[in-house]
Formats: C-alpha cells, structure tokens, sequence
C-alpha cells in the first residue's frame, strides 16, 4: 500500500475551537496566558482533556504549560486520544500525511508511522480519523507552542493495556519526543458528584501501579492505562497539575464534565 499524500482536513473547527485563524490566535493566547509564571518542572509528556475550548481550554493550557520549558527540544508529538465516533479494535492512524488545522498543516511523522504500523494493533482508519474531535483539539495548541514538529495521531479503541503500552514503548524516544494523551473526566454528574469522583480518579490515576481505570471515570481511559503499564517498566511518575469541570468554566453546574491535566516525568537517572 503506498503512503498517503493528502491532509486529514479539520473536523470541529468552528465548533471546538475557532474557526478564523485570526481567532484562534487570540484564544490561545488568552488561554495560555495565565500560565505563563507557572514554575513547571519540563515533563516528558501531558494527560490533557479535549473538550471545545471554553470549557476544558484553561485545564489543557495548564497542561501544555509543563511542555513550554523544552518547547525547542522537541521533534516529534505522539499524540493518543479515544475513540467517540466509530467502533475500533486497536488503535488507528489517518489515512493521510498531514493534518491541518485553521493554523496550517503539521506533517505525520512518515517514519515512525511506517514503524508503528508494523505491530499488529495498528491500522491506518480514515473513518477513525474523520470526525474525531479528542486528537484535533490539541494539534492548534501544539503549533502554538513548538516552533517545529511531526506528529503521530493515533485514535485508540478497543485496545489492552499492554497493546497501548507496546506502541507507546516504541515511539518513546529521549529528549525530542513528547507524549500527549487526551482524555476528559467524569461525564454528566452534579457538579459536587463530579468533584468527588473526579478527585478520586485523579488520585488513582497519579498512585496506579496497575492499569484499570475504569471508563466511565475517564473517556482516555484505555490510553491512560497503557500509560500506566508501561510506567510500571519506564518507573514515571505521574502528576496532578490542575482539576476543574465544565462548572467552574463556562458551563452550568447541574450536569458537567469533569478535566484533569497532568504531567508525565520520567524517573531521574544519578550521575
């Protein structure tokens, strides 16, 4: 099969996020701005959540913020989120070689997809790829904040822990790869119930030695949980950077959605 040559044309913009360029620009600004005196120390990749901008923009600008401190080391994005709009058993790349967004087009990494695809779990899905909203979201905040990268978008379905964990164990890298998982929260509580339950998932999520995260606590939870059997073997950590719901944002409080952002550190090596 010969390699794609098209851009994957953007889903949700207009709806998620601005559609203008122009007012994408300004959004961003204003969401990143707030966190630009935050000490953060550089992590090798986020858990951010991919709800339209207004809700979840301020929580996902937390997270890319612990990015910003290596934004000129990094190369290459890996960037997993779930499935919302198909049935799909493993994970999936787009049938494409680049993926566009009102800021440009940021080219998938030709290489490392020739890689990953050799593992039996990955395909390449256009279908997966062609309304969904969880990996889109985040490519403007990424042009945002790197001066240059690729990109390698995968959608995740019904995958296992250690199948998420072996594709993510092969696109780690050092220095110049950054890991993006995206994942929501809680979904359609009360706002004190979504507190709870939110603080509670965010707490596992940062002590888990051992992937089940369950999906009704965390959309990403299938990527979350190959994050966190692969932590077992790489030794990370994991942590809590900021915890808000659509109620705190621009939304009521009867029934929202719940966002964590986090960082993900590797272990420190002794000299």
């Amino acid at each position: 099969m010969s390699a794609p040559t098209h851009a994957r044309p953007p889903a949700v913009a207009g709806r998620f996020y601005p559609g203008d360029r122009t007012q994408l620009v300004g959004t961003l600004t204003q969401l990143m701005a707030p966190t630009a005196t935050l000490a953060r120390r550089a992590a090798k990749g986020i858990i951010a959540p991919h709800a339209g901008y207004v809700y979840s923009g301020p929580i996902a600008a937390t997270a890319y913020a612990s990015l910003a401190a290596r934004a000129e080391q990094i190369e290459t994005v890996v960037l997993l989120g779930p499935a919302h709009r198909v049935h799909l058993q493993g994970l999936a790349l787009p049938e494409a070689s680049r993926f566009a967004t009102p800021l440009g087009e940021v080219e998938i990494d030709a290489a490392l997809a020739a890689r990953v695809l050799k593992l039996p779990q990955v395909q390449r899905s256009a279908q997966a790829h062609a309304l969904e909203h969880s990996l889109e979201v985040h490519v403007p905040f990424l042009q945002t904040l790197l001066p240059r990268f690729t990109l390698l978008p995968l959608v995740v379905g019904d995958a296992t822990p250690d199948q998420v964990a072996e594709l993510l164990d092969l696109c780690w890298g050092g220095p110049a790869t950054a890991i993006v998982i995206s994942s929501d929260l809680s979904h359609y509580h009360s706002y004190a119930e979504a507190t709870r339950l939110d603080r509670a998932t965010a707490a596992w999520i940062e002590s888990a030695s051992a992937p089940g995260l369950d999906p009704q606590r965390a959309c990403g939870a299938r990527c979350i949980d190959g994050l966190i059997a692969l932590g077992q073997r790489r030794q990370l950590g994991i942590e809590l950077l900021d915890l808000r719901n659509s109620g705190d944002t621009a939304g009521t409080r009867d029934q929202v959605v719940g966002y964590g952002a986090f960082a993900i550190h590797e272990a420190q090596r002794s000299a």
